[in-house]
């Protein structure tokens, strides 16, 4: 994408941004060094087709996902008890969490999975299978139907690794998620 998109980006949303990690980062400095990588991540994954109809959505959450990084790299400092909750009216509010956006796409992304894995996860995760019933649908033995929904399961983690970067909470749970390069389709 050419430098003058990212131009004119930076002239809608900086002051926005800034004034939106600020917000949530006291040192001026370091908010301000936020606000750039912002932008250079923007210009880095414009190819990836972010969602244009809300591209603020996206550059928040970009700005959200630095602001946490902050936070890691200063294990030294204390987050502030102050520090504001996200407003669920801004961009990516709770009917647009990470989880279940990422568990609308998953079918699809099935999708690309052998038939015996595909049909595997389908019959255990959507229609509700426990692995001795696969075993018996399938005529294949119970340790039979437990591998192969495992390798399943492994196979559709490596594909989604490969298309995607996940940022996860203490307890495993998927917070974020983008693509990684233009190759990859988004996930929503």
């Amino acid at each position: 994408m050419s430098s003058e998109l990212v131009e004119s980006l930076w002239e809608a949303y900086c002051c926005r941004l800034l004034a939106f990690i600020r917000s949530r980062v006291a040192n001026e400095a370091d908010a301000e060094d936020i606000l750039q990588e912002v932008f250079l991540r923007v210009h880095r994954h414009l190819c990836c087709s972010p969602d244009w109809e809300r591209p603020e959505a996206w550059f928040y959450q970009i700005a959200r996902n630095l602001v946490v990084d902050y936070y890691r790299q200063r294990t030294w400092e204390a987050i502030p008890d102050d520090l504001p909750v996200t407003d669920e009216n801004q961009a990516g509010g709770p009917d647009e969490e990470p989880a279940a956006q990422l568990a609308l796409s998953l079918k699809e992304t099935l999708q690309a999975l052998p038939e015996t894995y595909r049909q595997a996860l389908l019959l255990t995760e959507y229609e509700g299978l426990n692995q001795a019933e696969l075993a018996q649908r399938l005529g294949i033995s119970l340790s039979g139907a437990k591998s192969r929904v495992q390798r399943a399961r492994h196979k559709l983690r490596d594909l989604l690794l490969t298309c995607c970067h996940f940022e996860l909470d203490r307890r495993g749970r998927v917070i974020d998620y983008y693509p990684h390069c233009c190759c990859c389709q988004p996930l929503n």
